[in-house]
């Protein structure tokens, strides 16, 4: 039988093996409380409002389905201790039974426009944020584990153009223009295995919030989005640990309760990639290195050889939660994250010729938080961290006895003041002050012929913000207005930025949704060469210099009509970015404009729609997302615009996940439109071995299609001990997508086109245990 008959059957065996167990269970045992939530929002019509951490260790009987509204939350509040809140028809809030000796800490909810959006433990906020709950995550296809980022990708008008985490493009834009943050941090690196791997375990980060659009002013940086990965804040009082591994990685987590008043969070984990070989490995290594220094100098045969390769990665974070008292807490971050990759080259020329080339790549960061709690209403913070990102690399030509050595370095210190103050049930209001100082340093060396090459940029940056929001007294009105005003020592210049978030419901069923916000950064990425950093981490970040670089700013506004009822949520949202002062060594140009700098703007418009329909046990979901993005340089293309390199047109995902006791099933499909390609002119001037090309990005690769699987089955083994078990398959049909096309000369001055392929068929299996 073939290696993919094998895995068809192993997937028909696996699911057929969980149905008829599941079949067997009884529905009168006790059932986690989160899940008979979720049945009961189906039933009644209702949203429940609460913290994760409220629920997250009761389990009790079903209610009987013949109950009232009433009567259920009467039999609710009687079995779990907990106060059931009725607000309106169609909101109940959960909360604990208050401490009258806590009275003066209280906790305003955001209100949730949609429950279980797309898949369990995701959820659609008042102010236009997505909010993922890695505890709660349900199943998307493809999946097994909650990967954050690819998790994120799941969101309409969020994608990654070579599946990777390492580029995820938000409505048009670079990864660079995304700020990625870590407990307030700011994370310079996100990705494993060179992009394939997100880099945060995600068994101790509980919240991801997503922004697109209007967001917060509490958040600079980030032209295109925000994404904020926030690990549990509150003591837990209770151990907690688990385990768990898959064909690429294992790791663990702990909660362990030092005192009453303090606490210690640890999660590590670490690859099995130079231990043993898997399939999933194979396919991540032919994905990764297919177009390599690695790679190119394998298929060099004639003159050497690459053997002895030793890739892996690994991750640590802490966190240490100090209650000094009721009013006052002190949190202390660290986080390490690591990829390295070593292999020889062997010269078929000199066989005593032998030399080990290097990628290093790391992000360090720590800090500690200060919160105080003044009274019922106000809220202070304050926050120290340091992020430091380094990326080295050591390449030996051993043709041409040349080493090559690469350095890229972004030291971030940051300090971070805010206050949070509810005037009333209806407003509240924030301000804050913000510092940071970036320090970005780029290497390069030669050995022969001697060359050296050092830049060094310092760059500090003084923001002052404050904030509104409102709800008004019947909830149907949500609004949050602020400005933030950015002070950039090094040009003495001033940036205001304003941000608006407005939603109005309409009707029980139907919310309009505005969004706005003016943006700026002074951090990017930028290729300088194709072959950089063994040419598997091709980009390096740079500090604008106003000059030719400079600082990048962005405007953009959105429009948004939702409707939801019985758990039929339709979603349609039009859109418009401008960003300018992006350069072209940033876009990853390999046409005409491959060794061009110069400066430049673009503009995306759009619409992202949505359809997502839940019942019981099943969501079912079709996203689509039409965008024209267009470039405009002043001196390229005659002036004239041309099509973005990241211009996907159209793109659709239709997914299925199934959820009954302790099986969850997900099926699913991504397509989109090819991205833009410059092809070389029919006619090449044969005397000066350059490539002439057609108008810039004026034609298209063919389109993208790839199939998804996964299943997860829980086992119970008591009443703290659990287990999980998955499989997934990628790609499932194997179709071989074409994700980026280049065009060379050979030796002999013929043109020889590169095409880069998606992951094939890629499976993966794992196994978890909590306690």
């Amino acid at each position: 039988m073939s290696k993919k008959g094998i895995i068809y059957l192993f997937v028909i065996i696996f699911f057929s093996s969980i149905y008829s167990s599941i079949a067997q269970n009884t529905s009168e045992e006790p059932q986690p409380l989160v899940n008979i939530l979720i049945a009961l929002e189906t039933q009644y019509s209702i949203n429940f409002t609460y913290v994760d951490q409220t629920i997250s260790e009761i389990h009790i009987v079903k209610p009987n389905k013949s109950l009232t509204l009433e009567e259920v939350l009467d039999y609710l509040k009687a079995e779990t201790n907990l106060d059931f809140i009725l607000i309106d028809s169609y909101n109940v809030v959960i909360s604990k039974r208050i401490n009258p000796l806590s009275e003066f800490i209280t906790q305003k909810l955001e209100e949730v426009v949609i429950t279980n959006y797309l898949t369990k433990g995701i959820s659609k906020k008042s102010d236009g944020k997505t909010v993922i709950k890695t505890k709660d995550f349900g199943i998307l296809p493809g999946l097994i584990e909650p990967d954050i980022l690819q998790t994120i990708q799941a969101l309409p008008g969020v994608l990654s153009v070579d599946e990777t985490v390492s580029n995820i493009n938000v409505r048009g834009g670079t990864h660079d223009q995304n700020l990625i943050l870590w407990d307030g941090i700011k994370m310079y690196q996100s990705g494993h295995f060179f992009g394939l791997v997100s880099a945060f375990n995600p068994y101790l980060t509980t919240d991801i919030n997503v922004s697109k659009n209007g967001t917060s002013v509490i958040y600079g940086d980030g032209v295109s989005s925000v994404i904020d990965m926030r690990q549990s804040n509150s003591l837990d009082q209770n151990f907690k640990a688990g385990a768990g591994f898959n064909l690429i990685h294992a790791d663990g987590f702990t909660k362990v309760p030092i005192t009453k008043q303090a606490e210690l969070q640890l999660s590590a984990r670490r690859s099995l990639t130079d231990f043993i070989f898997t399939p999933t490995y194979n396919q991540y290594l032919q994905r990764v290195f297919q177009d390599s220094d690695f790679s190119n100098s394998q298929q060099n045969t004639a003159q050497i050889v690459s053997n002895n390769e030793r890739f892996y990665f690994y991750d640590i974070a802490t966190k240490l939660l100090y209650d000094i008292t009721d009013q006052d807490q002190i949190r202390f971050n660290f986080s390490t994250i690591n990829n390295s990759l070593t292999y020889d080259q062997l010269s078929l020329v000199d066989e005593n010729q032998s030399l080990t080339n290097t990628l290093e790549q790391n992000n360090f960061a720590a800090g500690v938080q200060y919160l105080k709690y003044w009274n019922s209403k106000l809220t202070t913070t304050a926050q120290l961290y340091i992020s430091n990102y380094n990326l080295e690399a050591t390449d030996f030509d051993v043709i041409n006895s040349q080493r090559q050595n690469q350095e890229n370095e972004v030291k971030d210190l940051g300090i971070k003041i805010n206050a949070t103050n509810h005037i009333d049930d209806n407003l509240k209001l924030h301000g804050g002050y913000q510092f940071n100082e970036v320090i970005i340093s780029n290497l390069e060396e030669l050995d022969f012929p001697d060359f050296t090459s050092f830049v060094r940029e310092v760059n500090r940056t003084h923001s002052i913000y404050g904030e509104a929001e409102f709800t008004s007294a019947d909830k149907n009105t949500y609004a949050r207005i602020g400005i933030r005003t950015n002070f950039i020592e090094k040009f003495s210049e001033f940036f205001t930025e304003p941000r608006l978030s407005v939603s109005h419901k309409l009707s029980n069923n139907f919310r309009l949704e505005f969004l706005a916000e003016f943006k700026s950064q002074t951090t990017s990425q930028i290729i300088d060469l194709q072959n950089d950093f063994l040419g598997i981490e091709k980009r390096r970040w740079i500090l604008s210099n106003n000059e030719d670089i400079p600082i990048i700013k962005s405007v953009q506004g959105a429009f948004g009509i939702h409707y939801n009822k019985n758990k039929l949520f339709i979603s349609a949202e039009a859109f418009i970015k401008n960003v300018e002062g992006i350069t072209s060594r940033s876009q990853g140009f390999q046409n005409q404009f491959q060794f061009v700098n110069e400066i430049g703007k673009y503009q995306v418009r759009g619409v992202d729609f949505l359809i997502n329909k839940q019942f019981e046990t099943f969501s079912t979901w079709l996203s689509y997302s039409f965008s024209n993005n267009d470039y405009t340089f002043d001196n390229l293309n005659n002036n004239m615009s041309f099509r973005n390199n990241l211009d996907i047109r159209h793109a659709v995902t239709f997914a299925n996940t199934y959820a009954i006791n302790n099986l969850n099933l997900a099926l699913g499909f991504n397509w989109h439109s090819g991205k833009p390609t410059t092809r070389p002119a029919n006619t090449q001037n044969t005397t000066n071995n350059i490539i002439e090309y057609k108008s810039p990005n004026s034609s298209n690769l063919s389109n993208y299609f790839r199939t998804d699987i996964s299943a997860t089955y829980k086992l119970k083994f008591g009443s703290k001990l659990d287990a999980s078990i998955g499989a997934s398959i990628w790609n499932i049909f194997d179709r071989k997508n074409i994700i980026n096309t280049y065009f060379a000369t050979d030796e002999n001055g013929n043109i020889v086109t590169v095409d880069n392929l998606s992951l094939g068929i890629t499976p993966n299996i794992s196994f978890r245990v909590r306690f």
